[in-house]
């Protein structure tokens, strides 16, 4: 956000992450309605919140954050030498009085080439720790960009806020 000149505050919701839709773009677009709304809830007029999900999807599967080291092995092993697709699904909601409250969501999709990896790449990636906190185990903006043959979509989608989509949703809730 501070590269599109936004200085966020930012505020994590609190709310448990209930996956209970299986379809991915639908998951993503609760987790990021939910998300929002719980924060949106703390405000008055004239703020504005956004909510995000970021979500991977591999052969089928969806691929959250990992919770071992040997997890985002198994992940970087199912990402290497295929596209997967990044989805993240937003929330863009202008605080107001419940008829003046306005919202835009949306389902942002990049698909990420990843070149084929040794198992040596794999794991010493996985022991890195990088892995950890980011969804299919992997951040494009690290070391793991050495190992990306290409996108089709958003870059910054893939990193978590499609910041484009974002602005225009942010100028359209402005001149509503």
């Amino acid at each position: 956000m501070r590269q599109i000149g936004i200085e966020p505050i930012i505020i994590p919701s609190e709310l448990p992450e209930e996956r209970t839709e299986t379809e991915p773009r639908r998951l993503v677009q609760s987790l990021a309605d939910h998300k929002a709304e719980e924060i949106a809830r703390r405000f008055s007029h004239g703020e504005t919140v956004i909510g995000a999900d970021t979500m991977v999807t591999a052969g089928g599967r969806m691929l959250g954050k990992p919770a071992t080291h040997e997890e985002a092995a198994r992940m970087i092993g199912m990402l290497a030498g295929h596209t997967h697709q990044v989805l993240t699904g937003v929330s863009v909601i202008r605080c107001g009085g419940k008829k003046e409250r306005k919202k835009i969501r949306f389902v942002e999709e990049t698909a990420v080439h990843v070149a084929p990896m040794t198992e040596e790449e794999i794991l010493l990636y996985a022991e890195s720790g990088e892995p950890m906190d980011k969804a299919g185990a992997y951040g494009i903006q690290g070391p793991f960009a050495a190992f990306i043959s290409g996108i089709d979509g958003d870059f910054y989608n893939v990193m978590g806020l499609p910041l484009h989509r974002v602005w225009e949703a942010l100028k359209k809730l402005e001149s509503v």
